[in-house]
């Protein structure tokens, strides 16, 4: 019998990198899988490999800053599916690089927004339906930066720190009703973000932070959440497992 097999698990932020990893691992499995993305395209192509390998799954558009989405997230996957056994609140932006003193505004708002509060509307919902039915198991996908600092992205580190109290927190307020809340801490991995906001000069610097010698895969994040989300971690709940190649440890 596969590790999630008829469990049904809400992952954002699905429509790529790590989030899309994670949903495919899931869905192979045994998961019936709700993607959620802002991008209407990555949420379905992520949606159509897993019903390729032979996989359920649906894709609700939805911006995680926005609670009234998350609320409608857990309703249609709860409608369409019976219940929300699993719930990975993955969604994040990497915001603005600069100093506090020059940091913008808005681009702090925005990262708190979507890093931070976003996965408080997750959870907020989500508790509320695993409530109901018994229990479940939340991972929110905090960074090594939820435990140490870097240069010029205040905003972003500052809320994967709050992102790893609030899993905290709540693992200890639901521990008594068959609820687990981990958090997960990826170093640099290889994904469109990354992609997207570093030119090959600074990604190869990134690369030499980590004693390992490269940077990390999202099916290698895929693979602890799968973990975090199966009965193999009945017993695991309020942890912040780092997956870095060894860059906290130094």
């Amino acid at each position: 019998m596969n590790d999630l097999e008829n469990k049904v698990s809400l992952i954002t932020g699905a429509g790529s990198g790590i989030g899309r990893a994670i949903a495919m691992r899931f869905a192979s499995e045994g998961s019936r899988v709700v993607v959620s993305d802002i991008s209407e395209q990555g949420g379905n192509e992520t949606v159509s490999a897993i019903k390729k390998m032979g996989g359920e799954s649906i894709f609700i558009k939805a911006d995680t800053a926005n609670p009234k989405d998350h609320q409608r997230m857990v309703e249609v996957t709860v409608s369409q599916f019976g219940s929300l056994d699993i719930a990975c609140n993955n969604a994040g932006i990497g915001g603005p690089s600069a100093t506090i003193d020059q940091y913008p505004i808005d681009g702090w708002d925005k990262v708190i927004a979507i890093n931070l509060s976003g996965v408080f509307y997750g959870m907020h919902f989500q508790l509320q339906s695993m409530l109901r039915t018994g229990g479940g198991s939340i991972i929110n996908m905090a960074s090594i930066l939820g435990m140490v600092g870097f240069p010029m992205s205040v905003a972003y580190v500052a809320a994967k720190h709050g992102v790893v109290g609030l899993t905290k927190n709540a693992a200890i307020e639901y521990a008594s009703k068959n609820i687990r809340v981990n958090a997960i801490g990826p170093g640099f991995i290889a994904t469109p973000l990354l992609d997207n906001n570093l030119d090959e000069a600074t990604k190869n610097s990134l690369t030499s932070l980590h004693p390992i010698g490269r940077l990390g895969r999202p099916e290698e994040v895929a693979e602890l959440a799968l973990w975090l989300g199966s009965p193999k971690a009945s017993f695991v709940t309020g942890s912040y497992y780092t997956i870095d190649g060894g860059y906290t440890s130094q």
